[in-house]
């Protein structure tokens, strides 16, 4: 079977990029990284793709007059790479209506935070301030209204009493980097499907895969 090909956007480090190529180097794995983006030359994401022999693409959104043409920019990329699904790592950019509409099914995001709680920015501060107990991620699809698409998975992890901001994100980012390629390999088995504005999950669904233990 064919692996389904990704692209992946990113605007910096690159770390959760890093948790999807380790993923797709397994040969089991349904997907592979065919194309990684940035909006940045100086990203560092960009070194982790050249080393996996990943084909990279700079896109500098000051090199256009309007988040339109830039967008434009990056769809033909996407479409001369023949790519079927696109994952935002870290990309910190905002995306047109147009853009997100012509993908959308096609374009998933991991976000800082069990949404709907704490959108935007900011989110470990948000989290704190709040004073939850039980923070963690989300993997959704995007839709033109900011972090509001359909959840594919979601991860928890506590927060401690003496948690600062910096120590909530690690613990978090770790649990990106476990979330993302598994949400991404059951879409590519087509073991999760997109129905109005919910994710339908595959009969055999097992917690385990989807929501990590805050004990973890």
């Amino acid at each position: 079977m064919a692996r389904l090909r990704v692209a992946v956007l990113i605007s910096g480090r690159g770390s959760n990029l890093q948790s999807l190529l380790d993923a797709c180097e397994r040969p089991d794995f349904p997907a592979e990284i065919a194309l990684v983006i940035s909006n940045r030359a100086d990203a560092g994401g960009l070194q982790r793709a050249e080393r996996a022999g990943v084909p990279r693409v700079v896109i500098d959104h000051r090199a256009y007059p309007d988040r339109e043409t830039f967008d434009a920019a990056i769809d033909r990329a996407l479409r001369d790479a023949d790519i079927a699904l696109v994952c935002l790592a870290g990309f910190m950019r905002l995306l047109t209506k147009a853009f997100v509409t012509t993908w959308q099914g096609r374009l998933i995001n991991i976000h800082p935070s069990l949404l709907p709680s704490f959108k935007g920015m900011h989110t470990h501060a948000q989290a704190l301030e709040a004073g939850v107990k039980i923070h963690g991620c989300t993997v959704h699809f995007v839709t033109p209204d900011l972090d509001a698409g359909p959840i594919l998975a979601q991860a928890a992890v506590p927060v401690c009493p003496d948690d600062t901001e910096a120590v909530l994100a690690a613990r978090v980012l770790t649990a990106e980097h476990r979330l993302y390629p598994q949400a991404l390999k059951r879409l590519a088995e087509k073991r999760a499907r997109l129905e109005g504005d919910r994710v339908i999950l595959d009969d055999d669904f097992n917690a385990d895969q989807i929501l990590l233990n805050p004990a973890d």
